[in-house]
Parts: C-alpha cells; sequence; structure tokens
C-alpha cells in the first residue's frame, strides 16, 4: 500500500489515526511515520467522521487538492479511502458553482480556515475568515496586524497556548475577543487547531479554524447576570453581594457595610399592588446607586432590603454615605405611584476588617438596623461595641444549629390537623426542635429567625423535607399526611422544587401525602418564586397551602397569583372567634372564598371549646391548636401513640398550658 496513489489511513472511533500509508501523508502534508496520534478531522476539515462517503478539499498557501474519501467500518476502528479527484470535482464546480456554495456555507456557519507556515513566519486566512473580521478577500493580514485587533487581556493567552501546542506538538484551542476592521465592533471567536511537526519533529505549521461564537457567548453572559443580578432592581442580588464582601474580607481589606430596610414598604405591596411596588422599589433602587460612587457596590438582600458594602471607608465617612442615602429616599418623588408622599429607610452600620467573617459582619450590621427601627425608624445606627454579647448570642446559635444538623441535634415534633366534624385526625404540621442537649434552651422563635438570616436554612430546610419523607415511607400508611413548613429565604433557591420532587420519587412516596406551608408573608415578599415553586410541586400532586391568611391587607388578591390548594386561617383572627362579631365576619368572609376557590381551610390557634363550635357555624371544618392536640415527638406519630380521636375535641384535653401557641 505504501506506493499505492490512493490514500489509505486507519482512525480509531474518535479520529485519531492509528496508521497511514505514504499517498495519505502526502495529501495530508504530513510524514507517513509521524503520523499515527494525529486527529485525521483536525489535519482534513470535512472529512466524514462515521462511516459513508463525501468529499473533502485540501488547501495550501497557492494551490488546493480534491480528495474523495470513503470511510467503512474496521472492526472498532474506521478505515479510509482517499483519491485525488481535483481534475474532474474542479470541472463539476465551475459548471454547477458549487465553489460559491462551499464559500457561503462557511459564511453562513461564521467559521473560516487559517493556517500559520512556521519555518516562513507566515498566517494565510481563509477568505471566508477575512470576511468575517472585516475585511476584503485577499487583504494582506499578518499576526501583527491581528494581534492588534484582540482583546488586551486575550493576546497572552493565544501567545501561551500556542507555545504549549509548539512545545507538545498537541491539538489546542482558545476563546478571545477582538475588534474588527472597523475598531469599533466587538466579536469573540473560538479557534480549534493543531501543530504539524517534521519527521523530527520540528513543527513546520499550525493549522485551525475559527468559530463566530459571540451569539453563544452573549448567552452564557446572560445566564451568568441572571444568576447574580437582582432581576426587579437590576443591582447584584444577595449571592452577588456577599460575595464582594467576602473578596473584600480575603484580601484584608477594611472599611464598612450599610444595612437599609425601607419603612413600612410592605404597606405599598398591600394597598396600592404590586405593580406599583416593583416600579417604586426601582425607582428607589435607581436613586440609591446613583449617590454611590464606583467602588461601592450596592445590592438587594431581598424584600425591601438593601445592603452597601464601602471598601476602604471609616467609620465618618460611611455615617456620611448612609445619611446622604437616607436623606436621598426621604426626598425622592413619588407623584403618580398612588403611594405616600414620602418613604423613609432605617439603617444599620458596622466596621469590618481583617479576620471577620461576613457573616459577623452582616450580622452585626443587622444588630445595628434593629436598633434603628426600635428607635423609630427613619434613621441610621452604628453597630457599638455593646452589642457585642447580643451578636456572641446570635453566632453561637448558628454554631448550635450546625452542630445539630451534622449530629442529630435537630428533631421534628408532629401536631395534629384534626377534623372539627368527627375529631379524626386528619394530618401533621411538622414542627422543627433543637434537642442538642445545651443549655440553655432554644425554642424556635430563638434560632430559627437567626438561621434565616444565614445560608444555613436551606441546609435545615432540606433536612425536614427529607426526615418527613422517610417518615412517610417508613409509614406508607395513606392515611398518614405530613405539611412541612418552608421558610422564605427557600424561595430564593431554584433547585429546592427539583430536590423536592426528586426525593419524592426515589423514595416512592405518593405526592399528595406531603404538603409545603408558605408564610403569607414570604410569599408576598418574593411572589414570583413562591409562585414557580407552588406550580411546580402541586403539578406533581403536592399540597401548598398559605399559612397565616388574612395576616397582610392583600391577602384576597394574592389567591389569584398563587396557585394554592389550602389555607390556613391566621389565628389573630381564631383565638376570640367566639366573642368577637369581627372575627366572625372576617372568617365566614374567607371561607366563603375559599369554597369559591375550592381550597381547604384550616383555622389556628384552636384553644377552647367555645371556638370550636363558632367555628364549625361558620363552615370551618378543620383546626390546630393545643386543644385539639399538642405538638409530639415524630416517633410518637409513627407509633400512634397519640391521644385518641374521641378525645380530640373534650375539654379534659386541655391542660394547664391552654391558650400558648403553636
Amino acid at each position: 500500500m505504501d506506493r499505492a496513489d490512493v490514500g489509505f489511513g486507519v482512525t480509531d472511533a474518535l479520529g485519531t489515526l492509528r496508521w497511514v500509508n505514504r499517498a495519505l501523508g502526502d495529501f495530508l502534508g504530513v510524514p507517513a511515520d509521524s503520523a499515527a496520534g494525529r486527529s485525521l478531522p483536525a489535519l482534513l476539515p470535512g472529512v466524514p467522521e462515521r462511516p459513508g462517503s463525501g468529499f473533502a478539499l485540501a488547501a495550501a498557501a497557492d494551490s488546493h487538492r480534491w480528495l474523495e474519501i470513503t470511510c467503512t467500518p474496521l472492526g472498532e476502528e474506521l478505515l479510509y479511502q482517499l483519491v485525488d479527484v481535483t481534475a474532474w470535482r474542479d470541472r463539476e464546480l465551475a459548471v454547477t458553482q458549487e465553489a460559491d456554495a462551499l464559500r457561503r456555507a462557511q459564511v453562513l456557519g461564521r467559521m473560516g480556515t487559517w493556517e500559520w507556515h512556521i519555518t516562513e513566519d507566515r498566517v494565510t486566512w481563509s477568505d471566508t475568515l477575512l470576511e468575517m473580521f472585516g475585511f476584503a478577500p485577499g487583504t494582506e493580514f499578518d499576526f501583527e496586524r491581528y494581534s492588534q485587533l484582540v482583546h488586551a487581556e486575550d493576546l497572552p493567552v493565544i501567545e501561551r497556548t500556542l507555545e504549549e501546542a509548539m512545545r507538545t506538538g498537541s491539538v489546542f484551542t482558545y476563546t478571545h475577543r477582538m475588534l474588527l476592521a472597523d475598531r469599533r465592533t466587538e466579536r469573540v471567536f473560538e479557534c480549534f487547531g493543531e501543530v504539524v511537526v517534521d519527521e523530527h519533529g520540528t513543527p513546520v505549521r499550525a493549522l485551525g479554524t475559527a468559530h463566530d461564537v459571540t451569539q453563544a457567548s452573549r448567552v452564557r453572559d446572560e445566564l451568568v447576570r441572571m444568576a447574580e443580578q437582582d432581576p426587579l432592581t437590576g443591582l447584584p442580588n444577595r449571592r452577588a453581594l456577599t460575595r464582594e464582601l467576602e473578596r473584600e474580607l480575603a484580601t484584608g481589606g477594611s472599611g464598612a457595610l450599610l444595612v437599609l430596610d425601607l419603612d413600612n414598604f410592605k404597606d405599598v405591596n398591600d394597598l396600592r399592588g404590586h405593580g406599583v411596588g416593583d416600579r417604586v422599589m426601582r425607582m428607589l433602587a435607581s436613586a440609591l446607586e446613583g449617590r454611590l460612587s464606583e467602588r461601592q457596590v450596592i445590592g438587594r438582600l431581598g424584600g425591601d432590603e438593601f445592603a452597601v458594602v464601602l471598601p476602604g471607608c471609616s467609620m465618618a465617612d460611611a455615617s456620611a454615605v448612609a445619611d446622604g442615602l437616607r436623606d436621598a429616599v426621604a426626598a425622592l418623588p413619588l407623584v403618580g405611584c398612588g403611594t405616600p408622599a414620602h418613604i423613609t429607610v432605617s439603617t444599620g452600620l458596622a466596621a469590618f476588617g481583617p479576620g471577620d467573617s461576613w457573616e459577623l459582619v452582616l450580622a452585626n450590621a443587622d444588630l445595628a438596623l434593629y436598633a434603628s427601627k426600635a428607635a423609630g425608624r427613619n434613621r441610621v445606627t452604628v453597630y457599638e461595641p455593646g452589642h457585642y454579647a447580643d451578636t456572641v448570642k446570635r453566632v453561637s446559635v448558628l454554631d448550635r444549629l450546625r452542630g445539630a444538623l451534622a449530629d442529630g441535634g435537630l428533631a421534628l415534633h408532629g401536631m395534629p390537623m384534626v377534623s372539627l366534624v368527627d375529631g379524626r385526625v386528619l394530618g401533621h404540621e411538622l414542627l422543627l426542635r433543637l434537642e442538642d442537649g445545651q443549655e440553655p434552651y432554644l425554642g424556635p422563635a430563638d434560632f430559627l429567625p437567626v438561621a434565616e438570616r444565614s445560608n444555613l436554612i436551606f441546609d435545615i430546610d432540606r433536612w425536614v423535607l427529607s426526615r418527613a419523607i422517610d417518615a412517610l415511607v417508613a409509614q406508607p400508611s395513606p392515611e398518614l399526611r405530613f405539611n412541612v413548613n418552608i421558610s422564605g429565604r427557600t424561595l430564593e433557591d431554584s433547585d429546592f422544587g427539583d430536590f423536592v420532587l426528586d426525593r419524592l420519587g426515589s423514595a416512592g412516596v405518593a405526592p399528595g401525602r406531603l404538603g409545603l406551608e408558605i408564610t403569607e408573608t414570604a410569599a408576598v415578599t418574593n411572589l414570583d418564586a413562591a409562585r414557580t415553586l407552588a406550580r411546580q410541586l402541586r403539578g406533581f400532586g403536592c399540597r401548598i397551602t398559605l399559612d397565616d391568611f388574612g395576616s397582610g391587607f392583600g391577602s384576597f388578591v394574592h389567591l389569584k397569583h398563587l396557585p394554592i390548594t389550602g389555607i390556613k386561617i391566621d389565628g389573630e383572627f381564631v383565638k376570640n372567634i367566639d366573642g368577637n362579631p369581627a372575627d366572625a365576619v372576617l372568617v365566614a368572609g374567607i371561607m366563603e372564598i375559599a369554597r369559591g376557590l375550592g381550597l381547604s381551610a384550616v383555622a389556628e390557634w384552636v384553644e377552647r371549646p367555645a371556638q370550636v363550635d363558632a367555628l364549625r357555624r361558620l363552615g370551618v371544618k378543620v383546626g390546630q391548636g393545643f386543644h385539639l392536640g399538642r405538638p409530639v415527638p415524630l416517633e410518637q406519630v409513627l407509633s400512634a401513640q397519640l391521644v385518641g380521636a374521641d378525645g380530640a375535641l373534650s375539654s379534659q384535653v386541655v391542660g394547664a398550658e391552654d391558650g400558648a401557641r403553636s
């Protein structure tokens, strides 16, 4: 075969050459004895990569060669046969104008070819690539001129990549930005190539392709932007802002952090609707950002809360910045928004420096913010050393929670949801408890707000969900149903819905046995995320309940936007239902709407027999509270060691703690 005029070669399934005869080496411009290990598609663009036949054009600086290629399987490898058909192919192309069609195909594919003749230090470019660069075909275009158009940050990458490929003789790839011939338009190109060496292993030429990937690059940039930018205001989101603070701390930087909370902004959403609230939020974000310098970074933490990282800023200067932001908000005209004439902002200010963690800095700024709220709002409070004890307690709580999550110190208790008609237990709400054996004892009101101020809440919510599903697996009775509470922060976790569905699917649990409760306040604060999660889980068959329903002015409006299956009537309407006619009227209205929308309804804080009678008269069929059943460890729920249904509505169930809230 070495004396044949027909080229033969064998490759593996990926196109790497195993053997070539002399003729194929001549076609490829590579000595036959050094071709093994090289990529045939890289040496001969257009070669079929699977069994079949076709044509490929082998182009040199001043000549070309048409090759007819046949690819056939050879065991697990591929056998290629190449025949030089240049003479008749050129005649055919001249008649059919396929040459122009081929060029147009490259243009439409936004791909061109180039070749670097290393010994001559000369680069040739295909006409298509020159046109992609904005030059006329045939333009003299050397590497120096090319390098002047490449983005200054990307040129060293190209040079290092080529140097490495020259040294190793390997294939290479790089992506770079460059200006076109007009020196105004910037495009992004992705290049692939290979270095060809002679029989002594000396590089003689490099050849490759360049593909215009500008659009794909913009899509990738947009995805990154979406992951780190608040969609409403365009500001950095919580993740991006805390990472900026981490970056400052990691480099030993010092400065200050501001945390700003808009005073009573929820009233704008409740009274004027979320369209107006969103418009006002964008105006406020723009006003705040406009008062900051380039190095000062503002982001939206969520809801109506913002934070500003002030690198290298003294406390005096940081206080001045905070006062300026407060004044900018107070002076912002809101004409035409249908809102109160002015909105105010409360601010907490904390310093940071080497050795601090971002969580500690944020906790300090939060404590100062709370002090601003307590002092009457619309003011700036600087974190003081006197707050240290509270901060230590806050961080200590986080440490205890982390330890409990890792060492089994968290537990779930089940509180029954009971039929007010016949006393049957219809399901249980699972409540989180910290049982780590440490003092002082911390109840949910002590540790959950702290967890929600950190990313630890994401792990906690997933633990609760997993534990609930494990319990449903352990007790497969369809009568056993659980509701779990989801933090408002978890609504920010875009993967949480998939996590729930994956756990249910792998466990084989019927989705209807699991319900998720989202507080009305959390849902309203992050309405889009709540709607997305509810739609995803309800579509799979899970129950979605809006907890503490009625706590906001816009409660009934929210029912239009959230694909929920049920509501829990806020306990404030229930605790005096047996003696306050106004509460009875409100609950009756809630029930009428729930029935009209096909939603289930559960009354909370049922603590006296008289409440049961009043709720029955209003059409409420399910309740929960200490009169109906106290929370007990999940293990007791699973072993059915609960108060019997016959006693669930008996006044004897109520003990000394009657009147406490769940």
